[in-house]
């Protein structure tokens, strides 16, 4: 299992969890999954919605092995992998994913 840092998001993790989408610019289903992604971080309390370009993450895109955009990652508080997907999700779908990373949701 992998887990995420701040310094490699570039921004703190969630209180509760993380929603981390690899993007790249020309990409069309990237700008539905960033408004999927912000409205359940909106909704649920302690979820954070970091959005990061592959181009400028090579390394992390390597290591993790995305090999599609978008790419999303939920991660738990610690900064764990708990679930991916590729393409994009839906709503429900995310929110019900979040189980897996907040164990009192």
């Amino acid at each position: 299992m992998h887990t995420l840092n701040p310094n490699e998001l570039g921004t703190d993790l969630g209180t509760r969890a993380t929603l981390v989408q690899f993007s790249s610019a020309f990409c069309a289903p990237c700008r539905a999954t960033r408004r999927v992604l912000g409205d359940v971080a909106g909704m649920v309390d302690g979820v954070a919605h970091v959005e990061l370009d592959a181009e400028s993450h090579l390394e992390l895109v390597r290591r993790l092995n995305v090999i599609r955009t978008p790419t999303v990652l939920i991660l738990d508080a610690a900064g764990r992998v708990v679930r991916r997907a590729a393409g994009t999700p839906r709503k429900a779908d995310v929110i019900a994913a979040l189980g897996l990373a907040i164990p009192d949701a």
